[in-house]
């Protein structure tokens, strides 16, 4: 697609910044050729390192994006350039960190190389490349009272940042672990969409961004380290760098493959509860679980209802079953008690006798395991949590929810504190 490309907005050391004049709102970002360090203190070209880092970085925000994160990218363009939301950016680089090294152990003599962050440790640096990026607290962030695209920056998107960073970089953690590789630390930015006035992640996410060891091994290192390192630039040492580059802007496409299949299966002992199972499979749906739904009645047809369950356990795809039973629940029960597969009882009560009703799906006999979730959406949450622990898709679709139901309750509160004032 052609593109009406209107002036130039910014232009970085690795980018150039240009507006869409029939697309209002949105930007070009385009890479560069060009691989700094130390401010641009050191500069090379190295041929094709826009194609390879534009790549990295629209994986790395299809990735987020498809998890649940908000950010400023919108699609890939071409091989060097992708389209974004237009943002005023906060002047910040974000620095989070799993594992002590860099400028970390030269500002914190004493700390060895290695030292393991749990919780991470997160740092802000105000982007002044004369003043060499100087650390900053918190509190000069909040005292610099930025005011970018009409949004004062405040404690609640200090907030609202600092909980961002913490949530992506350990989305990110989790893919890069699929492919045996340590996210050592990262830095990201962001912006404010001139558009909604939202907090985004924007700028850029690759190969300069973060430290990569793969197996945790830093003389293996992928990422800019290596650059930053060469005593010598030679046409051998920048074909080494490229290769490392190219690395990581092929294995970055494998982060956007699920590790392991799965599957929900409700079985439900009525027709009548059609609305209570579709609740579960929107909700699975949006956990990218696929969800079928059957109709079984243990107390009236056991024998069809271990076939249905024997045609599940047949094909080794990881299953969790969800019974939807109400009145007397013995589809739960039976399920539980002859399969090895995790059963959820999910009965759908109504307000009559519905007090009863549920204790047959609490008090179950000895050697049973299921578990009662009386929420749809909750049970699909729990089966999305079982299957987390071995698909990192689904489990980066869980980490963005919680930061997301966290950044909604901050905003609420601050809108009503603006309305008490």
């Amino acid at each position: 697609m052609k593109l009406k490309v209107g002036q130039k907005l910014n232009e970085g050391k690795t980018k150039q910044i240009f507006e869409l004049l029939d697309q209002p709102g949105l930007v070009l970002v385009q890479s560069k050729d060009q691989i700094t360090a130390g401010n641009a203190v050191r500069k090379d070209q190295m041929e094709g390192k826009a194609a390879i880092a534009n790549k990295t970085t629209s994986c790395v925000f299809q990735l987020l994006q498809e998890s649940g994160i908000k950010t400023a990218f919108v699609k890939q363009h071409s091989d060097t350039a992708f389209i974004a939301s237009h943002c005023e950016m906060i002047p910040i680089e974000w620095v989070c960190r799993r594992v002590a090294t860099g400028s970390f152990l030269k500002r914190n003599p004493g700390v060895k190389e290695g030292y393991r962050f749990s919780p991470l440790k997160m740092e802000m640096f105000f982007k002044d490349d004369a003043n060499n990026d100087p650390q900053w607290s918190e509190e000069q962030l909040l005292e610099a009272k930025f005011c970018l695209a009409g949004l004062t920056i405040g404690q609640c998107e200090v907030d609202i940042m600092n909980r961002s960073t913490v949530a992506i970089f350990e989305i990110l953690e989790k893919a890069w672990a699929t492919q045996n590789c340590t996210l050592v630390d990262m830095k990201i930015e962001f912006g404010v969409n001139v558009k909604t006035q939202e907090i985004v992640l924007a700028d850029v996410i690759d190969n300069d961004s973060w430290r990569l060891w793969p197996a945790g091994d830093r003389s293996q290192q992928k990422d800019k380290q290596v650059y930053r390192d060469l005593k010598e630039v030679t046409p051998e040492a920048m074909q080494m760098v490229k290769k490392n580059f190219e690395w990581v802007s092929e294995r970055v496409k494998l982060l956007l493959e699920p590790q392991a299949s799965s599957r929900v299966v409700v079985l439900m002992g009525s027709t009548s509860d059609m609305a209570h199972c579709e609740k579960i499979r929107k909700a699975c749906t949006s956990y990218g679980i696929p969800c079928v739904l059957r109709v079984t009645s243990a107390h009236k047809g056991p024998d069809e209802t271990l076939r249905i369950k024997a045609e599940y356990e047949g094909d080794g795809i990881p299953t969790v079953f969800v019974a939807v039973a109400g009145r007397s629940n013995g589809l739960g029960p039976v399920m539980s008690g002859n399969t090895a597969y995790p059963v959820i009882n999910c009965p759908p009560l109504t307000p009559d006798w519905g007090s009863q009703d549920v204790w047959s799906s609490l008090r179950m006999p000895s050697g049973l395991g299921c578990s009662t979730i009386l929420s749809p959406e909750a049970s699909a949450q729990f089966a999305a949590q079982i299957f987390g622990l071995s698909d990192h898709l689904v489990w980066c679709k869980l980490r963005a929810s919680m930061l997301n139901t966290w950044v909604s309750l901050k905003l609420a509160d601050k809108k009503l504190q603006a309305c008490s004032l």
